[in-house]
């Protein structure tokens, strides 16, 4: 897991930063489960500092290793889940493979609903501030953590992003995950729901070759319809092979490019915030 993928590295550097804040202000980082604050001018750079690392191989050390990592991580999600339910929030993960249109399914559903719900959105990705500056220019608080070496998010993460982004009540914050169908799987935040995207310009057998990330999820989008007529893909093939998975999954099939299939979407967080105000009353 993180041990050996990189996610554990020494001195890896994970920023939370605002759009505007990249030259101008104090930013956070964390660094091996502490939070620090710094001022920096960037870009900045990384010295290519050599470290001695001694490896234990045994089967049983790296086992320990990764139920410590996921046992801290639970506690804080339980403790984000908390907090939201406290403050009447619905907190969505959106979890994917790259490219499979998360953004721009995210700046759509803004643009139709900002005038509903009140959004604050996180964004995850190794590096830059692209994503955060499109959310930005949708005109909905956002901030950008980047992750450095990690693949994923996780929930100390989240509470750092949450406070920065000074999250109100009654509110609707979606956080857009690093890019992976593996990794953030094992993650929980403290979300209300997990949403995995597939796009129809992937396999149909997603679900099979990543079957944690569906079986962790509760919805599962299926975007970019629109290129169904020029691509090899079976919708019905691959809802079954996410059903096989997780027989509880619910799916929309959409276009966040053209709009096909929004509205469905739509009514589904529309009854989220319905229910989450039935259940903070």
């Amino acid at each position: 897991m993180c041990n050996s993928c990189g996610c554990d590295q020494p001195n890896n550097q994970i920023t939370i930063i605002k759009p505007g804040e990249e030259n101008l202000h104090a930013h956070e980082h964390i660094h091996d489960g502490h939070t620090h604050t710094h001022n920096h001018t960037y870009p900045h750079s990384h010295d290519n500092e050599q470290h001695e690392h001694i490896h234990d191989h045994s089967h049983s050390k790296e086992v320990q290793i990764e139920q410590d990592i996921l046992q801290t991580n639970n506690l804080l999600a339980e403790r984000n889940r908390g907090y939201f339910e406290a403050k009447n929030i619905v907190a969505l993960n959106m979890v994917s493979s790259p490219g499979s249109g998360k953004t721009t399914l995210l700046e759509k559903t803004i643009k139709s609903l900002k005038n509903e719900f009140d959004f604050f959105i996180i964004e995850g990705d190794q590096q830059t501030m692209n994503d955060a500056n499109r959310i930005n220019a949708t005109g909905v608080p956002v901030v950008q953590i980047n992750t450095g070496n990690c693949c994923h998010l996780d929930a100390e993460m989240i509470s750092k992003a949450v406070k920065k982004l000074e999250v109100t009540n009654n509110s609707l914050v979606i956080i857009e995950n690093v890019g992976n169908l593996i990794c953030p799987s094992l993650f929980d935040l403290g979300e209300t729901k997990r949403i995995v995207v597939i796009s129809v310009a992937e396999g149909d057998d997603k679900p099979s070759k990543y079957p944690n990330m569906f079986y962790t999820s509760d919805i599962c989008i299926i975007n970019k319809m629109d290129l169904l007529p020029y691509v090899d893909f079976n919708i019905e093939k691959a809802k079954e092979y996410a059903l096989q998975v997780n027989s509880h999954l619910q799916f929309f099939e959409l276009s966040a490019k053209t709009g096909e299939g929004m509205d469905k979407w739509y009514e589904w967080l529309k009854v989220q915030k319905k229910k989450q105000k039935q259940n903070f009353f």
